[in-house]
């Protein structure tokens, strides 16, 4: 007799119905749907770090400039006030997206909540994920951090980008387990979707 025989009542005895919400029952009981926390993160310091040394370059330009052209004393303090006014709106957007960007990887599905004021939340079941890449710059590999974009069947995303992820390529692989393990618990294989 096979393991999980006990989850299902003999054939005799009720109707159907009532076998298969008795089934659904013993399988729910015994933590067969438990959904369990993987997984989660936020928009990566590192993911900036380009920003930062782009910002650190044109800080560098703006001065040196400046100083070759001979520049009045009106002149540094609108270069000054330039270059601070570019590092307050770095830290900003730094903020923003370290403040505003949270994921969450279930053994169910995937959630995606963006914004500080106006909050958006992407839930994606796992089971409708079709495909998960990820995409580094030359830096971002160099630092381990990229964007993963996941691709599905979701009507509202289907196509969800998430950038500022740190040990990319390890998250990833973890989303891609999650769909696998899901996908075989409920019984559909890729072949069949």
């Amino acid at each position: 007799m096979p393991d999980d025989a006990a989850d299902f009542p003999p054939a005799e005895g009720g109707d159907p119905r009532d076998r298969f919400k008795q089934a659904v029952a013993n399988k729910q009981a015994n933590g067969v749907d438990a959904e369990d926390h993987l997984w989660s993160g936020s928009y990566s310091h590192l993911a900036m770090l380009g920003t930062w040394i782009g910002g650190a370059v044109a800080t560098v330009a703006a001065v040196v400039v400046a100083g070759l052209a001979n520049t009045s004393a009106n002149g540094w303090f609108a270069v000054l006030l330039g270059i601070g006014l570019m590092w307050l709106a770095l830290a900003a957007w730094y903020g923003y997206r370290r403040l505003s960007v949270h994921y969450k990887l279930s053994t169910q599905r995937f959630v995606h909540e963006s914004g500080l004021l106006w909050r958006t939340v992407d839930r994606v079941e796992l089971i409708d994920v079709d495909d998960i890449t990820y995409r580094q710059g030359p830096v971002e590999r160099m630092l381990g951090v990229g964007t993963i974009v996941i691709s599905s069947s979701d009507r509202t995303s289907p196509e969800l980008h998430l950038p500022g992820i740190e040990n990319v390529a390890t998250v990833a692989d973890a989303i891609d387990d999650a769909r696998r393990t899901e996908r075989r618990t409920r019984g559909l294989h890729i072949e069949s979707v």
